[in-house]
């Protein structure tokens, strides 16, 4: 298991992100695994662009949305938070209806930086969205 975080469950997860971009877009949380994270998104009148398609920045929201989770649940919440440092994506396939689901994987997490790979595919499960989420791990600061 990659998750330091023993605190964190799916409801956890869902209260984290009221209130926020995540949950006006409709992004919820569907597993925790041994080594992923994945959440999806509906595709609806918030996410798509005006041919009808998933729009290239909502599916870079999933993906920073469930790459910044699981990066924070890989650190000791008390001394540390990861943040978003880069993003990149490619765009291979249209989403047009349903869902779209994000898997998050570590390629690296390291002492002061984490890469992530985010697959995003539709409902018939072809791959529409791949990103590369690179973050930074900074000490968290005592207020």
């Amino acid at each position: 298991m990659i998750f330091t975080r023993k605190d964190i469950s799916l409801d956890a997860l869902r209260e984290r992100n009221k209130n926020t971009m995540s949950e006006w877009l409709g992004i919820e949380f569907m597993e925790i695994g041994e080594d992923h994270l994945k959440a999806r998104m509906p595709v609806d009148h918030r996410t798509i662009q005006p041919l009808g398609y998933v729009n290239g920045g909502a599916f870079c929201a999933l993906a920073e949305t469930v790459g910044s989770m699981a990066a924070n649940m890989c650190l000791d919440a008390n001394k540390y938070v990861a943040v978003g440092l880069d993003i990149n994506a490619n765009h291979l396939r249209p989403a047009t209806k349903g869902f779209v689901t994000a898997t998050a994987s570590p390629f690296h997490l390291g002492r002061t930086t984490q890469v992530w790979e985010i697959k995003i595919t539709n409902d018939e499960g072809h791959l529409c969205c791949i990103c590369r989420l690179t973050m930074s791990v900074i000490e968290k600061k005592v207020s």
